[in-house]
């Protein structure tokens, strides 16, 4: 496997992988070169992608096609006045050309900033500036098209405007650029591993967006996400449905897969149905797949027992925690257990159920042994088990796998990395055997009449009843607590509301859990805000109240 290059991979269980997993990075490091060309000369016939949309339409992709599909995206894009530090925002969706596109300004050096569709005229201006964008890279979306030229008035550094098809004044045809520079001399290696490959831009829970920066090392730090994790080899297929516009699309259909030679299906989707989904898993043979909880909740709604799923051996999850609920059910229709991991836009896993770990309902599983990762209480001491602290990692900015920083915002930088340590906001517990539990963001914390609750074990205690299709708990504001936990559930179809249901759940909650974790408020809701990768947007509920 190819990458042997850079870490050992023959650990016998997980002690040996906790002492001896350590990445190698060369010092001008660039995934396009040093995995793609690689690849293409070793297995040239190999297929490294498949692509398919719910139209029936399919493409396979081997290493030699995308690898030459880059080089000819990086002489368009140099010959369209695109260079070297150049910020190009990329919103291509599930589109093949999303990966021409980023491998090639790889190789220019270029920036590449992946972004939703869903941007309007308002959010491209604010990105245009933030990073001072030269060139965005869109589909033919006529609402997109619209928004960019839109934007165009209050873009000053916005000079390049490029669409799939090109069959708009002003804007220049990507697909007939790869076809006219298919090929051309061989590109010059420009970048070292330091240099800026990513930005993202990421929110919080005030203010604008954040940008986060990924250097030419960062694919590397994923190399446990698709090896130890995803447990992918040569022969895998593996399935992660996120968007390009969210940074968990390079966690699972790009850097750590192609890194182990692994082969990705893209599933060019533009709702989820559960029913297509299992289909394609079960047509294409998936071996790995890896989703939010929010899909595994949704598939629990198919008829799973109708569905050939006999190659698919790895389940995993990431981006909001799993409840036990799920897990269990999950692992009882399909006898396949979810191996959960946590992680962040500003890093790669920092913990993870490995596949040298047995999977536990409820845990994240454990710390990534790549980093130096530690809890630590709001005193900067590492806590004992069982007691909650927040999750941190002992680095330096811009390690392998970690962030550079917050480009253009040396305070938020400061704020989050300092004295040597990564601080991420994110609470939890550990427990004797060193099994991480998910507690909520810092920011998420509710603080009711003395006690900290996390959302977290509220929502895994309710989500058990046979009501409850899915739920979020906040805090809300109470003069004399402070804060009072409060449910939003969505109800699955065979269940009304009602304040006899209500009752009912609170109940079944002091069955399963301490008094102070029981909501006072419930409030049953059509459907929970979420971001376009799944997340419950605690932030907009809590603004609400």
């Amino acid at each position: 496997m190819l990458i042997n290059r850079y870490c050992r991979d023959d650990f016998s269980d997980f002690d040996d992988f906790a002492r001896n997993f350590r990445i190698k990075a060369p010092e001008d490091f660039n995934f396009a070169f040093d995995c793609m060309d690689v690849l293409a000369r070793l297995s040239p016939d190999k297929t490294a992608m498949v692509w398919c949309n719910d139209e029936g339409d399919e493409a396979r992709h081997s290493f030699a096609r995308i690898s030459a599909g880059a080089d000819a995206a990086a002489r368009f894009f140099a010959a369209s006045g695109i260079g070297r530090g150049d910020k190009v925002m990329l919103i291509l969706r599930r589109r093949v050309q999303f990966w021409f596109a980023i491998l090639g300004l790889m190789k220019l050096g270029a920036v590449a900033i992946p972004s939703t569709h869903y941007l309007l005229a308002e959010d491209i201006v604010y990105r245009n500036n933030a990073a001072s964008v030269a060139a965005v890279v869109t589909t033919d979306d006529e609402a997109l098209l619209t928004a960019v030229e839109q934007a165009l008035p209050q873009s000053p550094t916005l000079r390049v405007r490029i669409c799939l098809s090109g069959k708009r004044d002003g804007w220049l045809s990507f697909d007939e650029g790869l076809a006219r520079f298919a090929r051309g001399e061989a590109l010059p290696r420009v970048t070292r591993g330091e240099d800026m490959m990513l930005l993202y831009f990421t929110s919080g829970t005030t203010g604008m967006p954040k940008m986060v920066a990924h250097s030419h090392f960062y694919p590397l730090g994923h190399i446990a996400t698709a090896r130890h994790w995803h447990a992918l080899h040569e022969d895998s297929l593996h399935l992660t449905l996120a968007d390009t516009g969210w940074g968990k699309a390079v966690w699972g259909k790009l850097f750590g897969q192609w890194l182990c030679g692994a082969a990705i299906l893209v599933y060019d989707q533009d709702h989820l149905d559960p029913h297509r989904l299992l289909r394609v898993i079960s047509r294409y043979g998936v071996t790995s797949f890896c989703a939010p909880p929010t899909v595994y909740r949704v598939l629990l709604t198919a008829n799973l027992e109708a569905c050939d799923l006999r190659a698919l051996k790895q389940a995993t999850s990431a981006g909001e925690p799993l409840t036990e609920e799920v897990f269990d059910r999950f692992k009882m229709r399909t006898g396949l257990s979810i191996r959960e991991a946590y992680g962040q836009t500003e890093t790669v896993p920092l913990t993870m159920t490995s596949i040298h770990t047995a999977p536990r309902a409820g845990s994240i599983g454990k710390f990534n042994p790549a980093y130096d990762v530690l809890l630590l209480d709001a005193d900067g001491s590492e806590t004992p088990d069982g007691a909650e602290g927040e999750i941190c990692v002992r680095a330096e900015r811009g390690s392998v796998g970690l962030f550079m920083g917050y480009y253009r915002d040396e305070a938020a930088t400061n704020r989050a990395w300092c004295d040597g340590v990564y601080h991420t906001g994110d609470m939890a517990r550990r427990d004797a055997d060193g099994y991480v539990y998910f507690i909520g963001r810092a920011d998420d914390i509710i603080k009711s009449a003395g006690y900290r609750i996390g959302p977290y074990e509220v929502e895994s205690v309710l989500e058990r009843h046979p009501a409850v299709m899915e739920c979020a708990v906040t805090g809300v504001p109470h003069p004399l607590r402070g804060q009072v936990v409060k449910a939003s559930i969505v109800l699955r179809p065979s269940h009304e509301p009602s304040d006899a249901l209500k009752k009912e759940l609170r109940a079944f909650m002091r069955r399963s859990a301490a008094a102070y974790k029981i909501p006072r408020v419930i409030e049953f809701v059509d459907e929970l805000p979420k971001t376009i990768s799944g997340k419950v947007r605690r932030v907009a509920m809590r603004k609400e109240e």
